[in-house]
């Protein structure tokens, strides 16, 4: 006699059938992220297959039918759900056997808000989802947008900012408070913003950052290509910038592919010093053939970790950043991007870890890190636009080479550093490694060869003496060897003022005194 057919409705499924177990993959992924262990793609490959297995795991073991799931990750696995159930833990998978009818449901969904929050797009992807006018979701992504925008902005937001920042531009999408968001609750949900950190961080993900700009540019504030052009004052010749171009060293064709991508108007031109500038073209020039061109006040210096190995390795590495300080531009950015393992390199981990680290904090160099070069397209687009618009309706005037303030470029302060720019010619004929020098700058590309000497340290050393010659008269002028070995151990370098230094004092002694070979 043949079964009886039940009838009924199917319990849908939940969009995350394990939520555990994909939270714990997720911490072993990050984990091994952030220590730069080759384990971190295999743990990306196994939660990519979990996420596409529709039906609910009850062991680590039952997880060996999916792909790229082997003995030892099952084991982890295991390991960790006992774990959890012996501290009491709700919501674990059942174990095999014997199911009650509140176990044969999916676990429920357990988050940590110290983790990312990336959950299942809806079908039809970003595209098929369109954030109504005045409503929260809007409001939120373009409150992120704005903040990725922004260059001096650290690309995310707390939840105590979003709403701070929502009250007061759309005080009618508003919550009442924080603890319950629906809006953003949603965008999590939609994987449009994902969440980092303790307390929480909201920032948005590629797909999110899509959908932003597409509303960002319904809305009108597209930042590409503004034709609005001010008055001229009487008795000035302006340059008022109104097309962005971000100038490439050299043919990196991936790279141009990704701009292109993202529509960011850019060209190949050779710059003697930096890998990215962007340029501000007259809107009205007097020979429309030659427009006058201004190097805006940002360069860009990017690095893959397997070429910052080398340039450490062969000097470049200090030789370019003190360049870099001396090519008249103000805002300096150093792009270190993510290529294979730091086990591969030649250096170790905690090497190139110090050297970014003096970068950013003893060099004043902005560091921003990505993952790989899509990333890195990613940031120069934001960079542009943003750059678009901190610009947009000011006007440009020229000045001469140099540092403002130093005495030797002639650059003194401006009334407006913002609008005071150099041509693109003189920034890139200023920056040419093999021009013409005076005595006072070969003799510090001198000094910066000394280990432990930086740039900082051999300006303080060229301003009490500014040439070789005066150094070695003032060590001739020394009664003893010892004397000699501490003339410039007194000596103030940095914003700090520190003292040179007895060592490094007694080894530029060594270095200028000795008529021998040195050892």
């Amino acid at each position: 006699m043949a079964a009886p057919v039940r009838l009924g409705r199917k319990r849908p499924l939940p969009v995350c059938p394990n939520p555990l177990f994909v939270r714990w993959l997720t911490e072993w992924r990050d984990e091994a992220a952030s220590r730069g262990r080759r384990t971190q793609f295999v743990f990306q490959k196994a939660l990519r297959s979990l996420r596409r297995y529709p039906l609910p795991l009850r062991s680590g073991k039952e997880a060996k039918i999916l792909l790229h799931f082997g003995d030892g990750l099952c084991r982890m696995l295991d390991q960790r759900l006992q774990q959890h159930r012996s501290s009491g833990g709700d919501h674990a998978p059942a174990s095999s056997g014997a199911k009650s009818p509140a176990q044969e449901g999916p676990p429920a969904e357990v988050q940590d808000s110290s983790m990312p929050v990336q959950a299942q797009p809806k079908a039809g992807g970003s595209g098929s989802y369109w954030p109504a006018r005045h409503s929260g979701a809007r409001a939120v992504l373009l409150l992120l947008y704005r903040e990725h925008l922004n260059p001096s902005g650290h690309s995310f937001l707390t939840k105590e900012e979003l709403l701070q920042r929502c009250t007061q531009e759309a005080p009618g999408v508003a919550p009442g408070s924080a603890r319950s968001w629906p809006a953003l609750r949603s965008l999590l949900h939609r994987n449009m913003v994902f969440r980092t950190q303790q307390p929480a961080r909201y920032s948005l993900t590629p797909q999110g950052l899509e959908l932003a700009r597409k509303l960002a540019e319904s809305e009108g504030l597209s930042l590409l290509n503004v034709g609005i052009e001010p008055e001229e004052p009487p008795g000035e010749e302006p340059e008022v910038p109104r097309s962005f171009s971000a100038e490439l060293a050299g043919h990196r064709s991936e790279l141009i592919r990704q701009l292109q991508r993202l529509h960011v108007t850019h060209t190949v031109r050779k710059l003697h010093v930096g890998d990215f500038v962007w340029v501000a073209q007259e809107t009205r020039p007097r020979d429309p053939a030659r427009p006058g061109e201004l190097v805006l006040d940002h360069i860009v210096e990017r690095k893959r970790l397997d070429d910052l190995c080398s340039s450490i390795i062969d000097g470049r590495f200090r030789e370019q950043k003190f360049r870099l300080k001396r090519c008249g531009l103000g805002r300096r950015v150093y792009l270190v991007e993510q290529h294979g393992s730091v086990h591969n390199l030649s250096l170790p981990e905690s090497t190139l870890l110090q050297a970014v680290t003096n970068t950013q904090v003893i060099d004043g160099f902005f560091v921003k890190r990505t993952a790989d070069i899509k990333e890195s397209a990613a940031y120069l687009a934001l960079l542009t636009r943003g750059l678009e618009r901190l610009y947009q309706g000011h006007t440009l005037c020229s000045r001469p080479w140099g540092i403002p303030g130093d005495p030797e470029s002639g650059a003194g302060p401006s009334p407006n550093p913002l609008c005071s720019l150099l041509t693109f010619n003189d920034f890139n004929m200023g920056a040419m490694k093999n021009k013409a020098q005076s005595v006072r700058e070969v003799f510090v590309r001198q000094l910066v060869q000394v280990r432990g000497v930086s740039g900082e340290k051999a300006a303080a050393l060229v301003d009490r003496y500014s040439t070789p010659a005066s150094l070695l008269a003032a060590y001739d002028a020394c009664a003893t060897p010892k004397e000699q070995e501490m003339l410039l151990s007194t000596i103030k370098c940095g914003r700090l003022q520190r003292n040179l230094g007895p060592a490094l004092s007694r080894t530029l002694a060594q270095l200028y005194c000795s008529y021998s070979p040195l050892t």
